[in-house]
């Protein structure tokens, strides 16, 4: 049975892979100094961004498990847990950057961490970086270990919150450069999206089940919400929801045609719950109202 390490607490993640903790909040983790180590899951209620630079093993996360190749960025957040897969003893080298939500209390920081969705991806979504990006990476971690060396004074909470802030940017970056290198992939994600919609309303599950949401679109396709919500966007410029409203008037357009059907049937066939939500959307996209639609054409 694998070992189950709760890290509750930074002290709790230093002490695991055995580093001494300078601050109660915030850590720069040399993961080579840790025990060698087995099939292990991990429970996180703290921040937790690791570069690997081992192989270790393959990560399970959910549902899905991802070969963790060396020079991988991968980020975990409170309430989740992961669980490393291997037959062998292995050990550990890389760094990890832990911190913990009260860290970041009425900070900048703290007031942006929605931005960084990433935190949400699966970790076969994971950031494989180029050997420059790796370079800043540790220049990003090696300016917060500093900092972590020096006394506690009144400057070194923003200091390391905007060394974090930082470094969580370049993470954006470094996304957008790997949402482009994999544009093949990506375009192959998007035809099956499109694909998923068209046989979604072809179905009964409008009536079933209702609108198609972004986490059952993001589900059918195995990827997370966020990655997918984030993937739809870099590549066509809409939000997934905005793309998937886009198709719901697409098929409006050609249902609202069948003379037999009232508005509020075509409304309840393609799963709205209430015809005048539909009546809404219709006329925020299309510019004038379902029945307007049907006698101008």
């Amino acid at each position: 049975m694998s070992r189950v390490a709760n890290f509750n607490t930074i002290n709790d993640y230093n002490q695991f892979n055995n580093n001494e903790t300078l601050h109660p909040l915030v850590s720069v983790v040399d993961l080579s100094k840790s025990d060698p180590r087995a099939a292990h899951k991990m429970t996180f209620n703290v921040y937790c961004v690791v570069l690997k630079q081992t192989k270790c093993g393959d990560l399970r996360y959910g549902n899905n498990t991802y070969d963790y190749q060396d020079g991988t960025l991968v980020f975990f957040a409170p309430g989740q847990v992961v669980e490393v897969l291997s037959d062998e003893v292995y050990q550990p080298t890389g760094f990890a950057l832990a911190f913990h939500p009260d860290l970041l209390l009425n900070t900048p920081l703290g007031r942006r961490m929605q931005d960084f969705g990433f935190f949400s991806y699966h970790t076969s979504e994971a950031l494989h970086l180029s050997d420059k990006e790796k370079k800043l990476v540790m220049e990003c971690f090696e300016k917060i270990a500093y900092e972590l060396q020096q006394s506690i004074d009144k400057h070194s909470k923003m200091l390391i919150t905007s060394n974090i802030e930082l470094f969580l940017n370049y993470c954006i970056r470094f996304y957008d450069r790997q949402f482009i290198t994999r544009d093949n992939a990506n375009k192959g994600i998007l035809e099956k999206f499109e694909e998923l919609m068209n046989d979604y309303f072809s179905s009964d599950k409008p009536q079933n089940i209702g609108l198609p949401s972004v986490s059952w679109c993001a589900d059918e396709l195995n990827l997370s919400a966020n990655y997918f919500g984030d993937l739809i966007k870099k590549e066509t410029g809409k939000t997934a929801q905005e793309f998937i409203q886009t198709k719901v008037i697409d098929v409006a357009k050609e249902k609202i045609f069948d003379a037999d059907k009232s508005i509020s049937q075509v409304a309840y066939d393609l799963g709205f719950k209430y015809p005048q939500h539909f009546t809404r959307l219709f006329k925020q996209k299309v510019g004038v109202s379902p029945n307007e639609y049907r006698s101008l054409n």
